[in-house]
């Protein structure tokens, strides 16, 4: 439950340091005095957008931070998966906002994301606005409001797993009826194409070789020239170079012995002999091969030119990236001649998924209709204690397309007299009566979902006298099994039932307009509950009737 609220610099709030206790409790005050900017401090720390339009005028920042007892409501689970410090006793949130709109949280001191803000806020606080009456028009509320009663979060969540693999099959099949369609209609197209690389024998490294092959032979006659010149200088009759080396080492060596210092440089001139024969030998080899063949040279430069060409075509510069292109065509045809196989296996397994999801919207069905009824009588019992004795209210449970949240279309059908046919809540119910089918609602999901904390705001728009005092007492009876229950009201029969009273007002200070929250004593209460019935003029009359409200006289 919330047990301590501060609030800092927040839109007309300079300072709000106030506690709750458990219990219900009830907030008055006049209209714009600031209880919707309590309640939007308190949004920020559930997670909502921050604006520095929130920030008081002047300052650099906000601060909003809130205590949660939470010992009673087993959350452990949430900080050891977000690896946040917990004691259950004093659960800490805090918010800060600067004038550049920039944000930060922090849930005990340890920095959260508004992700993790969101997911510790829903299963601390509920904040009925009157906006959220018009959850009566959405299916899927009412849909979640007979889930909540059937407790078949299980096989909810094993169907969610089954639909989803229905829905991926599905959409796989069509993206690959789409590809074949395609594929087909350009069947003819990529054959042409995948023939034409096939043909051109493309492998890794071709275009170089050929292109240096293309090279040599263009310039043959060079090449030649260059060999043999290379060669008569190397193995010449007269002064070649391997023979001159020879008589060089053959000199050194006949004065080794009385001369021993050239020994190794005669050993040198005798390795550097077998290195240039060596080299005199490939040399002549080289120069005898060489030889211009124009057929090879008209060959290379037809199967280079038809390389190019099919680069240009392709937009790309590398055989590499040819070769991938024919693999890929070839990919791509081979899909085409297996399509029937392949769409066969994901009808397949389309069809299967559709049965399980099937199957299991039938389980989530049952369970679904048997808390339909009981959804329905609990409503009846409950409506007819705020005062509709002739009630009538149908959950009515029909069959749909299978989607996400199953194969039921749930609606909620309310007479309030007997004469009236069974519509929609939301088309023929009054104001006062959707307060009083919202608050049923609530009061009957509180039961079965584990909240410490709701916040009524203005949920009794619309009722006065004794449909308030009763709509009280509904609150109050969800205050006693166990949770935390604030309502922000402007009816005097449900502020007498608070067990503690908060009173928000604005105040003109010399820094201007200020809203200010506080506990009222037990006279104080009285005072303001007699405002409340008969307004700025209180009367005697008025005091007394507080009393009797209050259960003083």
């Amino acid at each position: 439950m919330l047990r301590h609220l501060y609030i800092k610099n927040y839109a007309l709030i300079d300072l709000l340091d106030i506690d709750f206790p458990q219990g219900f409790s009830v907030i008055t005050g006049e209209t714009g005095a600031g209880k919707s900017i309590v309640l939007g401090a308190i949004g920020l720390l559930l997670g909502n957008r921050a604006d520095s339009k929130s920030i008081k005028p002047g300052e650099k920042k906000c601060v909003i931070e809130a205590h949660f007892d939470i010992s009673k409501f087993n959350l452990d689970a949430f900080f050891t998966e977000n690896d946040i410090d917990n004691d259950p006793s004093d659960c800490i949130i805090r918010r800060e906002v600067n004038a550049s709109g920039k944000s930060r949280a922090f849930i005990n001191d340890t920095p959260a994301s508004l992700q993790m803000l969101r997911q510790l806020g829903e299963r601390l606080v509920d904040i009925h606005s009157q906006h959220q009456n018009l959850l009566l028009q959405k299916e899927d509320f009412q849909l979640d409001v007979v889930d909540i009663i059937a407790g078949d979060d299980k096989e909810r969540n094993a169907y969610a797993k089954a639909f989803n693999d229905y829905k991926k099959a599905d959409k796989e099949l069509k993206e690959l009826r789409e590809q074949i369609a395609s594929a087909k209609q350009n069947e003819d197209f990529l054959r042409f194409q995948f023939t034409e690389l096939d043909n051109a024998r493309l492998s890794d490294g071709l275009q170089e070789e050929l292109e240096q092959e293309s090279a040599a032979l263009t310039h043959s006659e060079d090449i030649k020239s260059g060999l043999f010149h290379a060669d008569n200088l190397l193995n010449g009759d007269t002064n070649g170079i391997v023979e001159a080396t020879g008589t060089a080492a053959e000199a050194l060596h006949s004065i080794e012995k009385v001369y021993p210092k050239v020994s190794e440089l005669a050993s040198r001139l005798d390795s550097a002999k077998i290195e240039l024969e060596d080299i005199a030998s490939d040399v002549s080899a080289d120069a005898a091969d060489i030889d211009f063949d124009p057929t090879r040279l008209d060959t290379i430069n037809a199967k280079l030119d038809t390389i190019y060409s099919l680069e240009q075509k392709h937009h790309v510069k590398t055989v590499e990236e040819l070769i991938s292109i024919r693999d890929d065509i070839e990919k791509q045809l081979e899909g085409i001649d297996d399509s029937d196989t392949q769409t066969a296996e994901l009808e397949q397994r389309v069809a299967e998924t559709e049965k399980e999801s099937r199957k299991k919207a039938e389980k989530l069905t049952v369970l679904r209709k048997k808390a339909a009824a009981k959804v329905e009588k609990d409503m009846k019992s409950r409506l007819e204690a705020l005062g509709m004795p002739n009630v009538r209210f149908e959950v009515k449970v029909d069959k749909k397309e299978l989607s996400a949240d199953g194969a039921d279309k749930v609606q909620f059908l309310f007479s309030a007299n007997k004469s009236m046919t069974l519509r929609p809540v939301s088309e023929v119910a009054s104001g006062g009566e959707i307060a009083r089918v919202m608050l049923s609602l609530k009061a009957m999901i509180s039961g079965a979902v584990n909240l410490p904390t709701i916040i009524f705001d203005e949920i009794d728009t619309g009722v006065s006298g004794a449909i308030a005092s009763k709509m009280a007492q509904v609150m109050r009876q969800m205050a006693a099994s166990g949770r935390q229950v604030i309502s922000i009201t402007h009816l005097p029969q449900i502020a007498a039932m608070g067990t503690a009273h908060y009173k928000v007002e604005k105040r003109e200070t010399e820094s201007g307009t200020t809203s200010v929250m506080r506990q009222l004593s037990n006279e104080e209460r009285v005072t303001e509950i007699a405002s409340m019935l008969s307004g700025d003029n209180i009367t005697d009359a008025a005091l007394q009737n507080a009393r009797v409200l209050l259960g003083e006289d």
